[in-house]
């Protein structure tokens, strides 16, 4: 396979990867690309390499700098705007991993917690149904949430060397 056509199935493959971890697909073929751009690329060499429209690539960089996946540089003596990514796998995971905790779990754990306070009559099924289902989500949340800070505070190899333990 040569370069050119390996890297256009790169750009597939992590679009899709994205979208399975809560990122748009553009998003995640923009972030495919920088990745694999040795050089901090311009929005224009995004829309030509992507075939995207300007809107959109504006759009999705703005997202993937609020994801904290890009960053954006500037080049003494020209106006234009450069884009590059962490090239580093496991600060990537670390990241979308602290954003989905931040958009998705944490959301989860207030309701469950205002949940969790909800009173009623301990005998009526109805009632025990509501409040086993309900406390036993919340302690699965929590624990994805322990392992989440776990692994947004610790090492690379200390952390897979953990994880690789427990199914030993």
């Amino acid at each position: 396979m040569e370069l050119a056509a390996a890297k256009l199935k790169f750009i597939e493959a992590w679009g899709k990867l994205g979208s399975e971890w809560g990122i748009n697909r553009t998003m995640a073929q923009v972030h495919a690309l920088l990745l694999i751009s040795p050089e901090a690329l311009t929005t224009e060499e995004i829309m030509e390499a992507l075939s995207i429209s300007r809107g959109n690539a504006n759009m999705t960089l703005r997202d993937l700098i609020g994801w904290g996946l890009i960053e954006k540089q500037h080049k003494a003596g020209e106006r234009k705007e450069y884009f590059f990514a962490d090239k580093d796998v496991w600060n990537i995971s670390r990241q979308v991993a602290k954003e989905r905790k931040k958009r998705e779990l944490e959301p989860v754990l207030k309701v469950l917690n205002e949940l969790s306070t909800v009173t009623g009559d301990e005998k009526d099924p109805e009632f025990k149904t509501f409040k086993k289902s309900v406390s036993d989500i919340n302690k699965l949340a929590l624990n994805v949430d322990k392992t989440l800070e776990t692994m947004l505070k610790a090492e690379e190899s200390w952390f897979w060397g953990s994880v690789l333990k427990v199914f030993k």
